[in-house]
């Protein structure tokens, strides 16, 4: 069983303490890792600060070919990536095996972005005195970014945060999620087989979320890209003062669907988009409204697509519906459904709990006020229940304090407009479920959900500044 080191400024450190990382499926020991400790993140910031002279002059074709040697570095063991995050994630290995892949195409993009980082050429000449004027914009890098990452998705979510930041030229600091920081340092063994300056990145496995906080407080980190809990990401955006910010926080989504759409199609998307990596997912389906006429076909329908989930080891090819991610999220989810049934919602189907794993669970008659109803709750369980009419349903979905993305299935285009022009939420997905999600998409939601947007173009530019030249030619020369 390895030992994993924290990886810091471009060295593999050790410390005096360590910790068992563990399946979530079986509790197997599956790694061990040291973990960083107050003195380890203080050196990682001033390491990443007297790097950035090193990455911001790194050329866009220098930083181009750094970013796709990472990329080919991870398609070399991307079975041994896939493998690591079944151990310590719990996720199924086809899912995992995506995973693996999305962030090949997230580090590909980011190549790409590193040779578009160009700008606009202005005319000035707006009024008599600024006569031959023009101006320049350009994006230059706005310093060291700390990235704080959740458990379920150990590397795409890294890669969404590290992988901008090389194109536009800042070093980075990451701490990954306690539950699962293997990933993270299988990652840092592939950058260090690179070009990229020494000194610019660390990633820093910790025992604590409080040792996060230096990436919001110290003034030598430029910009904080977190994806995490609602409360924990606002309170650092409070404490960053003057850094930039971006947060992408979760929600509870919601899906429409309505009678002339293709009923038997958004069911068998709803019970994927629901009951994916075991609903442990930002934009997994949790509220559907459906249109009163369907409303039954479409609830028979999204019954047996649940049931027909294979449940099991997340090794097994075979297996749909892998653990959660630990004993307290299980208890969580437990009780909000317990709860919901005791105020009077109805189980369509009611999922039992099998060791780690726990059963699909589809709720109706509830009240928007209930936990299963109005906050995020990071598991296998949706909410069903029939509308009336569209505005109606575009009420109700925007009854919630998230806004991250939401899903609309209907033929009628006047219908998905409506909903993109009234729905408060950071995306729109028409006929498909909010779970849909494309790596160069802008990402982000409104209300509670976040601030700012990922996707590589878009986390760029949160991760560069835009200055301006403006020239004055003087006037020719004589000779």
């Amino acid at each position: 069983m390895q030992t994993w080191k924290q990886y810091i400024g471009g060295e593999w450190v050790g410390g005096s303490a360590e910790r068992d990382i563990t399946s979530p499926f079986d509790g197997r020991v599956v790694g061990r890792v040291t973990l960083g400790e107050a003195p380890d993140m203080e050196r990682a910031i001033g390491l990443a600060a007297d790097a950035f002279t090193a990455t911001r002059r790194l050329s866009s074709c220098e930083r181009h070919g750094i970013l796709m040697a990472v990329r080919d570095g991870i398609a070399a063991r991307r079975e041994e990536f896939a493998r690591g995050i079944v151990d310590e994630a719990g996720k199924t290995i086809r899912d995992a095996r995506s995973e693996v892949d999305r962030a090949l195409l997230v580090f590909s993009l980011a190549a790409d972005e590193a040779r578009r980082l160009g700008g606009d050429l202005l005319p000035l000449d707006l009024n008599p005195v600024s006569a031959g004027r023009i101006g320049l914009t350009r994006r230059f890098p706005a310093g060291p970014v700390g990235a704080i990452t959740p458990f379920n998705f150990p590397l795409n979510l890294v890669a969404h945060k590290v992988a901008p930041a090389m194109a536009a030229g800042c070093p980075i600091v990451l701490k990954p999620a306690e539950k699962t920081p293997l990933t993270a340092l299988r990652l840092a063994e592939v950058i260090h087989e690179t070009d990229w300056p020494t000194g610019a990145l660390s990633v820093i496995a910790a025992s604590e979320a409080r040792l996060g906080e230096p990436l919001a407080t110290d003034p030598r980190i430029k910009v904080l890209s977190f994806t995490g809990s609602v409360p924990v990401g606002w309170r650092l955006k409070e404490r960053a003062n003057r850094k930039r910010v971006t947060l992408e926080l979760g929600g509870n989504a919601a899906v429409l669907v309505h009678g002339d759409a293709d009923i038997a199609d958004a069911a068998r998307r709803c019970v994927s988009g629901a009951f994916a990596n075991a609903g442990q997912v930002c934009i997994s389906v949790q509220r559907i409204f459906v249109h009163r006429p369907v409303f039954q076909t479409f609830a028979e329908a999204l019954v047996a697509g649940a049931r027909s989930l294979r449940a099991g080891d997340p090794a097994d090819e075979a297996t749909d519906l892998g653990p959660m991610i630990n004993e307290a999220a299980i208890g969580r989810t437990e009780q909000w459904v317990c709860d919901a049934i005791a105020g009077g919602a109805r189980a369509l189907l009611h999922g039992q709990r099998n060791g780690s794993i726990l059963g699909p669970t589809i709720l109706t008659n509830t009240r928007p006020e209930m936990a299963v109803a109005c906050e995020e709750v990071f598991g296998p369980v949706a909410v069903v229940e029939p509308y009336d009419t569209w505005p109606e349903a575009l009420e109700r979905a925007n009854q919630s304090q998230y806004g991250l993305q939401a899903g609309v299935f209907t033929r009628d285009i006047g219908r998905i407009l409506q909903a993109f022009d009234a729905l408060e939420v950071g995306g729109v997905i028409a006929n498909d479920v909010p779970q849909y999600r494309v790596d160069n998409m802008p990402y982000g939601g409104e209300k509670a959900s976040g601030f700012g947007r990922e996707g590589v173009r878009y986390a760029v530019e949160e991760m560069t500044e835009l200055r301006l030249l403006a020239i004055n030619p003087p006037p020719p020369s004589e000779r």
